[in-house]
């Protein structure tokens, strides 16, 4: 029991940092600027749907995936680690993550999809976070990692429902403080993948 404890909290914080429900609040106002109160919630809506069935497919099917394309677990946890290393870096520069860049965007309904369910909410980062969570683990966590995503899922809903007032309340500044240290705790993440990755294939692993 006390396993799978430490188990949820961190996947929770995993997920949490690399979702960043605060930091992508503001990139869901600049896509939404304009639009009508009831656009704004039925693209918040369809983007966290769309975004947490993503998720779920590529925890579901990860093991799957691993085999057809002959994927080695410790090759995927350096390469992921590396990938999460990058986007958390970028955010400690105050850098606008590459992979999250958009630019032109018009308001239309289609942006729930795209850029916003992807790659913002699940983009390449949220993948390997969810699939490194269910490499090599029992169906039990397997069911929890889908557990916390959804719940995830929920929370930035309500926070892009809320982000008019939140900004408000809260102001820029402080976002922006909260988005360097979610940087931090992704390239932290990052940094232990690779280690495990690295272990793995040296067989240092110990019990």
């Amino acid at each position: 029991m006390d396993d799978l404890i430490t188990f949820s909290i961190t996947v929770f914080t995993g997920f949490f940092a690399i979702t960043n429900p605060i930091s992508n609040m503001t990139v869901f106002l600049s896509l939404t600027q304009g639009a009508d109160n009831r656009t704004k919630q039925d693209i918040n809506k369809r983007a966290n749907i769309i975004a947490f069935i993503i998720v779920l497919v590529f925890v579901l099917l990860g093991k799957f995936i691993f085999e057809l394309f002959n994927i080695s677990i410790p090759a995927f946890k350096i390469t992921g680690g590396i990938l999460i290393f990058y986007i958390g870096f970028d955010m400690l520069q105050s850098k606008q993550s590459s992979i999250k860049s958009i630019k032109n965007v018009h308001i239309d309904e289609n942006i729930a999809v795209s850029p916003l369910a992807i790659p913002i909410l699940a983009g390449p980062g949220t993948i390997v976070t969810s699939m490194n969570f269910v490499s090599n683990v029992e169906p039990v966590q397997i069911i929890i990692v889908i557990a916390i995503f959804g719940f995830m899922s929920l929370l930035t809903y309500f926070t892009f429902r809320l982000s008019n007032l939140i900004v408000r309340l809260v102001g820029y500044n402080v976002i922006s403080v909260i988005g360097k240290i979610m940087g931090l705790i992704i390239a932290i993440i990052g940094t232990g993948m690779i280690i495990e990755g690295i272990k793995l294939s040296f067989d240092l692993i110990t019990n």
